[in-house]
């Protein structure tokens, strides 16, 4: 049974729009918006911050200072994905709910950016 299972769960990609657990009144952010990441610093309330690089490259610094890096990209479904240099790996939906931008993971965990 569980040979079955890896290649089924291997195949399974992110999250779809459908799927990713917005609440009402979440709008998830357009491909212009999204092309707009490049250059971008978004820091959140825990003082944690995520850097996104016109090439591609991608950095997240903790508010204790110590830094992962990977690249990222967006997927079909409006996600952003991250590749880390670990191997680790990650895709987020950004919304705009009123006047928040949120970061939602694929628990369905939401994170506030600050307003710049």
């Amino acid at each position: 049974m569980t040979r079955f299972l890896i290649p089924i769960l291997l195949a399974a990609g992110p999250l779809s729009a459908a799927e990713w657990p917005t609440k009402p009144g979440d709008v998830p952010l357009n491909a212009e918006e999204l092309d707009a990441l490049a250059g971008r610093t978004l820091t959140f309330y825990d003082d944690g911050q995520s850097r996104f690089s016109a090439g591609g490259a991608y950095s997240y610094t903790y508010a204790s200072g110590e830094s992962a890096f990977g690249t990222y990209s967006v997927a079909e479904d409006g996600s952003v994905c991250i590749a880390y240099r670990n191997g680790f790996s990650r895709c987020d939906l950004y919304v705009r709910s009123g006047e928040r931008l949120i970061l939602i993971d694929e628990k369905g965990d939401r994170y506030p950016v600050r307003p710049e």
